[in-house]
């Protein structure tokens, strides 16, 4: 259990590492857009990640 939870978190590290390394500045301009966007506009991109996530997970690994 704990092997598999080290594993995704790595890599979660793996894919959040890719955007930063490949294009720096795009990452700045992306990050400059998403700090105007209004709290609520975030939420819902934060909960259609974390939905999605957890059907990939709920599909993938039965």
């Amino acid at each position: 259990m704990w092997t598999h939870l080290l594993v995704a978190l790595g890599l979660v590290f793996v894919l959040e590492g890719i955007f930063p390394f490949i294009s720096p500045n795009g990452l700045r301009r992306t990050l400059l857009q998403l700090v105007q966007l209004p709290n609520r506009v975030l939420r819902i991109i934060g909960l259609s990640s974390m939905l999605s996530g957890l059907l990939i997970i709920y599909l993938f690994h039965r």
